[in-house]
């Protein structure tokens, strides 16, 4: 043998390893799935359209487009990763009969939103409740209320696929509206619901942000017996929300909201001779007082009156960062950005730090396209909007499962990436013995333990719940 010249050690590369699985870290997943129920409740959702004598149920088939997301894939053909680990995940579908399935779905393109979302809902209301304290829906009330976050993105597109429109960056392809539920500050956060539009689609058009919204409360654990939830949950969006009809429906809902509001030189004006006792010290991220920030009250120095009542106005003022521009509606070299809410109680600051989590929101949206929202990878509209709604299912896979099996650890935290990197990706070879199948871990592998802990805690929960 020759002795190697290079950096790493000299080994020898052929192909002949039996029950091996790659991805053997993401039983996770497939472990969280079968916890909440995932599994029973897609199969049993999307049974009408299982054919006769069909070898595959399509709720299985589209939970392993889920978990293959859910790992790093971003086409349907890269459910071959799951399908290479039959021990772990089960009889995959081959690619042709995964292709026809989503044409299918996508040709009854209502029913089957309805049934994925049904779906969900079930398998979020046993999450939320296995959860128990670490779940968002806990301890939650009018000053403490469950955050919706909204926002919309761009999604590069090839002008061939249907309805990729040019979008206001001068770009090509799609402009989704997004819906997460906000774990907070320990947690990560559930995609609530997802809205597929061409790239020429309005940033506020009130329409599409109602219709988000609706499907967001509708994954939501009913409450009460109406099943509104009220001032327990607050809608937070940017300015694109900002319209007199998507606020005058929060209002008619009695929901409590947190909506960024475009300044004009006119208010600009007004809050250029605010006298200084108007002011107070704003938050840093830690709830402590920030120098060089405040905040103060506009509503009753602001005309609201076309606007639903009980709307609050606040304005921010901070001193940019070395270089910045000001903008004409700055003041006196203060930057200034403004927010309005119906919520009647809570310090100026404590209102303004919590609209300013909202950039949370933008951190799901990255993690979604790490999830397969990068990529629409489908020609038709119809059938991207069935892609679009895996994708909604695999961010909240990851969300369950960090939930319920990585609560206490700083992997609760970690975005798809370190997982995948950490987690998902660790090596196993399969082992039977007494009727028993075995999934050997790498012992070699750094966080090999918090994988073996979770699986251990899924368990766990499911023998108590």
């Amino acid at each position: 043998m020759r002795k190697s010249t290079g950096l790493f050690p000299a080994v020898h590369v052929e192909a002949s390893g039996q029950r091996v699985v790659s991805h053997a870290g993401a039983v996770l997943l497939a472990k969280a799935a079968t916890a909440v129920g995932l599994d029973r409740a897609l199969s049993e959702a999307l049974a009408p359209w299982m054919r006769p004598w069909a070898v595959h149920d399509p709720g299985k088939i589209v939970l392993d487009l889920v978990v293959s997301l859910a790992i790093g894939g971003d086409c349907l053909a890269d459910i071959d990763q799951v399908r290479a680990a039959p021990d772990v995940f089960g009889r995959v579908a081959s690619d042709p009969t995964v292709s026809r399935l989503v044409g299918r779905l996508a040709g009854d393109r209502d029913k089957a939103l309805d049934a994925i979302n049904t779906a969900r809902v079930a398998a979020r209301t046993r999450a939320w409740a296995m959860a128990g304290e670490n779940s968002p829906g806990h301890g939650i009330d009018p000053d403490h209320p469950l955050v919706i976050d909204l926002d919309a993105t761009l999604v590069t597109a090839h002008s061939e696929k249907e309805n990729a429109a040019p979008t206001y960056k001068r770009r090509f392809g799609f402009y989704p509206l997004m819906a997460f539920f906000d774990h907070g500050a320990d947690g990560t956060g559930e995609a609530a619901a997802a809205v597929l539009r061409p790239g020429n689609a309005g940033s506020n058009t009130a329409a599409d942000h109602i219709t988000v919204t609706k499907l967001a409360l509708a994954q939501l654990p009913s409450r009460s017996p109406d099943g509104r939830p009220g001032r327990e949950v607050l809608i937070r969006t940017d300015g694109a929300g900002a319209s007199h009809e998507f606020t005058a429906w929060l209002a008619s809902q009695g929901l409590s909201y947190s909506i960024g509001f475009g300044l004009t030189a006119g208010i600009a004006d007004i809050v250029d001779n605010l006298p200084e006792g108007a002011w107070t010290p704003a938050y840093d991220s830690e709830a402590t007082q920030r120098d060089g920030a405040k905040v103060a009250e506009l509503t009753h120095v602001v005309d609201l009156s076309s606007w639903p009542k009980g709307m609050r106005l606040f304005v921010r003022a901070e001193k940019p960062h070395p270089g910045a521009q000001l903008r004409f509606t700055d003041a006196n070299g203060w930057r200034l950005t403004a927010f309005a809410t119906n919520t009647e109680r809570g310090q100026h600051a404590a209102l303004e730090l919590r609209h300013r989590r909202r950039a949370r929101c933008e951190d799901r949206i990255r993690c979604a396209k790490d999830t397969g929202l990068a990529n629409l990878p489908l020609h038709d509209f119809t059938q991207n909007e069935i892609w679009l709604a895996i994708v909604a299912l695999a961010c909240d896979l990851l969300a369950w499962t960090q939930t319920l099996a990585l609560a206490g650890h700083e992997a609760r935290k970690w975005e798809p990436k370190r997982l995948r990197h950490r987690l998902f990706t660790i090596g196993a070879i399969i082992t039977r013995g007494a009727r028993r199948t075995r999934l050997r871990l790498s012992a070699q592998a750094p966080h090999v333990a918090v994988a073996i802990a979770g699986t251990d805690r899924l368990q766990t929960i499911r023998l108590t719940t």
